[in-house]
């Protein structure tokens, strides 16, 4: 059998249709707009935002927004029409597997582990680094970081990480969740969405008035830029390379942003779970994409504006904990917003948790309902239609690493799979016009191929942008993934039996 063997459309769409025996249909337009913006604003605004003007693009780094949105959009735009036409759970993968067969489709499918269940864990750590600080420190050493992990305090006293019980405890609550149903989950993504939205709002409003012009001059970081060192002498912030400074550093720190728009394409994991998709899928993944880019535009104005991007070279001074520093240090009389800030991404990050978790238990169930993965990840609870086994071993697999694992392993593994979606996606929706032009399209991509191509190629220079080393354990994970594939998917393939 051929290895680029492709799903009929007619079945997949037969098959989304028959709701008594898939998901349940309860999300509406709304539910889906917090769906995305639930797991777009997290870690990426509040830490990305100052990492990319500290390393490439400066007070720039607001046009590095826009040209990450510009290519979120153009993928965007393919993912409406695909989530609109194919209303099943999948994303990505489903839609490779009718445009580009099942070879591609595995390879996308498994490059998504990146984005949602490696993205789950890296983010569930940080949610206990935060929740540590909240609380002053409150949670012992050995208890919230990991046994590779380990430090001398003041007094000279050595401490070795056991486990981060409290990265293992949120997902523990957010699977719960999860497996209850997906309408609770929407309720109580919208609760946090709310929070979250409104701290960052209130921010942009009171920093505004301590904008200082002189912060924004010279807007980009020019060609001369000496390095930065450590009180060591150790260089921590190199701008000779071409993506390090002037229009360059803008490309570069657009890589570096890319992390915060990772998230509108979990909407469409939701298709199937949509009550009218050809019309709220389409709604639900550009409109939190447009509310999202706007806040991060503004938010990255504000606090470049505030803060001289120089603060945010070092991470020690200013950059892993941006906007706390720079409301206590510029903002006088703003106390409350820093701690404010922090509750703030708390919640960024428990529903980003949650949309990555939901995100790739959907993925999980669409691959083993197409034979690729062990049955037991398609099936569904008896009383709730959730696929609760693979949220149960989504939940061992994504606790171990949140668990014992150091976040800082993950870099910017999340961002490659994204972007790597991105790029079939893209090229799926020409594909897919060129062979199929007579479909019903609820939502049209316009100015197809320019839109699809210009999607894919913006999200490919993105992808060289990142670092070498990123790139090296991307292709091993993808080598592995291919090995399991011919070992096992191959062989168990609906397509092929």
């Amino acid at each position: 059998m051929s290895l680029f063997r492709k799903k009929d459309l007619a079945a997949m769409l037969a098959q989304s249709e028959d709701g008594s025996k898939g998901l349940k249909r309860t999300l509406g337009a709304g539910n889906l707009i917090a769906l995305g913006i639930g797991a777009i604003i997290g870690a990426g605004l509040f830490v990305r935002t100052a990492a990319a003007a500290g390393q490439a693009a400066g007070p720039a780094v607001t046009i590095s927004f826009i040209i990450a949105a510009v290519g979120c959009a153009f993928a965007g735009l393919c993912y409406a029409e695909f989530a609109a036409m194919i209303p099943i759970a999948g994303s990505a993968y489903a839609y490779s597997y009718v445009t580009m067969g099942e070879l591609v489709a595995w390879i996308i499918g498994w490059a998504l582990i990146m984005e949602y269940a490696l993205g789950a864990a890296t983010v569930s750590i940080a949610w206990s680094e935060y929740l540590n600080k909240l609380t002053g420190g409150a949670i012992p050493y050995e208890w919230s970081h990991s046994p590779f992990e380990s430090f001398t305090d003041s007094m000279g006293v050595a401490h070795s990480g056991i486990m981060n019980a409290p990265a293992l405890i949120i997902l523990l609550a957010l699977t719960l969740l999860l497996i209850k149903g997906s309408q609770e989950s929407a309720i109580v993504n919208a609760v946090i969405v709310f929070i979250k939205v409104a701290i960052v709002i209130i921010f942009i409003a009171v920093g505004w008035q301590f904008i200082k012009p002189e912060n924004h001059t010279p807007y980009l970081i020019p060609a001369g830029q000496a390095a930065v060192t450590d009180s060591a002498g150790k260089v921590i912030a190199d701008y000779s390379g071409a993506f390090k400074h002037g229009w360059g550093g803008v490309l570069g720190g657009a890589a570096i942003v890319f992390f915060a728009f990772i998230g509108f394409d979990a909407v469409s994991t939701a298709a199937q779970e949509a009550k009218n998709p050809k019309r709220d899928m389409p709604i639900g993944i550009l409109g939190s994409l447009v509310v999202c880019t706007i806040l991060y535009i503004l938010f990255g104005h504000v606090l470049t504006g505030v803060a001289p991007w120089t603060d945010f070279v070092d991470p020690e001074k200013g950059r892993e904990a941006s906007v706390a520093y720079a409301i206590s240090t510029y903002m006088t009389g703003y106390g409350w917003l820093a701690t404010a800030v922090t509750v703030a991404i708390l919640a960024g990050f428990s529903s980003v948790i949650l949309v990555m978790l939901m995100g790739q238990s959907r993925i999980f169930y669409s691959m083993s309902k197409d034979g690729l993965l062990p049955k037991a990840f398609g099936d569904l609870h008896p009383k709730y239609q959730t696929p609760y086994k693979s949220n149960w071993i989504l939940f061992v697999f994504v606790g171990l690493f949140a668990a014992f694992v150091p976040g800082s392993v993950a870099g910017d593994l999340t961002s490659f799979g994204t972007l790597f979606a991105f790029v079939l996606v893209s090229l799926g929706i020409w594909i897919l016009r060129r062979k199929s032009p007579e479909m019903e399209r609820p939502f049209k991509t316009p100015l197809v191929p320019l839109v699809p191509i210009l999607g894919a190629v913006i999200c490919l220079a993105m992808i060289f942008a990142l670092d070498m080393q990123t790139l090296k354990v991307a292709f091993i994970w993808m080598i592995l993934g291919l090995f399991v594939y011919f070992l096992y998917s191959k062989k168990t393939s609906k397509l092929n039996n």
